[in-house]
């Protein structure tokens, strides 16, 4: 068999890519120029019969070369499904991510129809930097989640194929037998592992550990930040000058120190594990009860619902084999690869300081609120106040805040795995399959730039997502 050429029959569509990929780049630079000395004589109204500025020209001239581009990018894409390898590596790896595709059309639909019903998430379709961002995630949260079922993949992630090794992308597979896919998409890596399998797998890894691993955060900075910043006194400057003495660490030596070998082996990520997980206990236990306190019957059937499960999670989650704490022994069922709780852990306790000083100067603030003094004159308790009229009153700020700092925690895991701290040596994690692929970068570029791309453009999406939640919060 021949080797794949990127475009295959679609060769045609190079060109013109090519020139309005070249013009965007042009008509972008000319316009942060332009806005940059707006209101100069270089500036001037010029009227070509609409009296426009040259800005104005160029911001438009900058949406039409932009939507050009993109929908060279969807004939690409749309072909490449329907040709198959006939469309060389792009229409190959299109065809693969078919699922990703509908996945992402049915969401993008539905969501655009009921959007009005939808709340925030739904004014988010009103922006277009957040529909971007938007869309940008949640590729790679069902790249994940079909990779997670096979779906997607073409070989083995952790396979060695004899003669593979280092191949540029678009080689044929060599001792193809029936069932194998005949190519490797992206490459061979120096051990003859399947570069764009290792991509997609590596996805999930990134998908499960940094949201998990914020909303954990977030349950921790939460639960102490709220009574830090309502009550005041003696117990929030004991919380605050803990959390100042954990963020004087510089972070990325923080995280480094929690994943080494020798910290890992006396136990400790487990025993934090044990603290920092049983929050969301705390914290469902306390929103449940102060709702529905005023019905017995209804808070006791809805603690039962929601804890008992939680506290199952909880007890296999901090349970591991031949560990300091094995309390389930062979009931445990869950036991996730080496390595994966130690970097949860790390990214949680890393993250939970920062997030416990912004809820707690939101709180600080919105408790000067008249609608807070109106439900203490009701006679409501503490902490219903705290949960139920002060942090949904701060939700705009907490959750631009978590989208970006699931943003830095990716860029976290990828440090991480660059460096070989954290996860299995042989884990398709973007951070390690880069840090495999740099060491013969000056030669082959295929094994590294996959997955640092893959990086790039998760927290890219991230941002521009928090992005358009910034700007649609700001108009409620």
């Amino acid at each position: 068999m021949e080797p794949l050429s990127w475009a295959g029959a679609l060769t045609f569509l190079n060109l013109p890519f090519v020139f309005f990929a070249s013009l965007l780049v042009v008509i972008f630079v000319l316009s942060f120029v332009l806005n940059a000395f707006e209101g100069d004589a270089s500036n001037a109204k010029v009227f070509w019969k609409t009296g426009a500025s040259l800005t104005e020209h160029s911001n438009k001239a900058l949406a039409v070369a932009g939507i050009l581009l993109i929908l060279i990018v969807l004939a690409y894409l749309i072909l490449g499904a329907l040709l198959g390898t006939g469309a060389g590596i792009i229409g190959g790896i299109s065809r693969q991510l078919i699922p990703v595709w509908i996945a992402l059309v049915v969401l993008a639909t539905v969501s655009s129809i009921y959007k009005r019903r939808l709340g925030l998430y739904g004014k988010l379709f009103d922006s277009v930097i957040g529909t971007i961002g938007f869309l940008i995630v949640m590729f790679w949260v069902f790249v994940a989640i079909f990779g997670a079922f096979d779906l997607i993949l073409t070989h083995e992630p952790l396979s060695q194929v004899s003669g593979m090794k280092n191949k540029v992308p678009g080689t044929p597979l060599r001792g193809a037998e029936d069932g194998d896919y005949l190519y490797y998409l992206l490459g061979g890596d120096n051990l003859a592992r399947d570069v764009f399998s290792r991509m997609i797998k590596g996805a999930g890894i990134v998908i499960l550990i940094a949201p998990l691993a914020t909303l954990f955060s977030y349950m921790v900075g939460i639960t102490l930040g709220l009574p830090a910043g309502y009550y005041g006194g003696r117990f929030d400057t004991l919380l605050s000058f803990f959390a100042n003495l954990i963020l004087a660490f510089p972070v990325i030596l923080l995280f480094y120190l929690l994943v080494t070998p020798e910290i890992v082996e006396t136990g400790l990520p487990q025993y934090m594990a044990v603290v920092l997980f049983f929050f969301p206990l705390i914290f469902f236990a306390v929103l449940i009860n102060t709702r529905l306190k005023q019905q017995p019957a209804k808070n006791q059937m809805w603690l039962i619902c929601v804890l008992v499960p939680l506290a199952i999670i909880y007890a296999i989650t901090i349970n591991a084999p031949d560990s300091k704490i094995n309390i389930l022994g062979p009931l445990d069922f869950f036991n996730p690869a080496p390595g994966v709780l130690v970097v949860f852990v790390s990214v949680v306790f890393v993250n939970s300081p920062t997030v416990f000083r912004i809820v707690r100067g939101l709180t600080l603030d919105i408790k000067q609120r008249d609608y807070v003094a109106a439900a203490q004159t009701r006679g409501e308790g503490p902490w219903y106040i705290m949960l139920w009229e002060i942090l949904p009153n701060a939700r705009g700020p907490l959750i631009v805040d978590f989208c970006l700092r699931i943003g830095y925690t990716t860029i976290l895991l990828g440090t991480l795995g660059f460096f070989g701290l954290g996860l299995p040596p042989e884990s398709p994690g973007w951070g390690s399959t880069i840090n495999e692929g740099r060491k013969l970068l000056s030669i082959y570029l295929h094994p590294a730039l996959p997955p640092a791309f893959a990086l790039l453009s998760l927290v890219l999406g991230l941002n521009l997502l928090a992005d358009g939640l910034r700007e649609e919060s700001l108009r409620d």
